[in-house]
Parts: C-alpha cells; sequence; structure tokens
C-alpha cells in the first residue's frame, strides 16, 4: 500500500496540483460567503442570520457531495 503512495509524496507536479486545488478551494469558500452575506442583507434583520447558516451549510454540503463524485468518477479509470 505505501509503495503505491510514495511516489506520490515525492512528486513535485502532485505537490503543486494539491497546493492549487487547496488554494482554489479556500477562495471558492471565500466566495460562497461573500455572495451569501450580500444577498442575506437584503433580507430583514430577523431573517439574516438563519439565511446564512442555511447558505454555508448548503454550499458546504454541495462541495462536499462535488468532492465525493469526483473521488468516484477518478476511481473508475
Amino acid at each position: 500500500m505505501l509503495e503505491s503512495i510514495t511516489p506520490l509524496l515525492t512528486d513535485p507536479a502532485a505537490w503543486a496540483a494539491l497546493v492549487t486545488l487547496v488554494v482554489m478551494e479556500v477562495v471558492l469558500g471565500i466566495d460562497n460567503l461573500i455572495f451569501i452575506s450580500i444577498l442575506s442583507n437584503k433580507l430583514p434583520p430577523e431573517h439574516r442570520q438563519r439565511t446564512r447558516r442555511i447558505g454555508i451549510g448548503l454550499a458546504l454540503i454541495m462541495r462536499l457531495g462535488l468532492l465525493a463524485t469526483i473521488g468516484w468518477i477518478v476511481g473508475l479509470t
């Protein structure tokens, strides 16, 4: 098992891809927060906090679902 992972750990291209994916996830996460905050500020004050929580929760669920789907697709090959 470790023999199959070792080449990935020593490959600079794999590390560059990982860093790129992490940066993209952070940027997209911040983008989601800004978008949800802008939209929820248009609501009445008593609904804003609940709307933010629901929006962030749904964004997290969607991102995890998409990542799981990508992992499944990669596993097919």
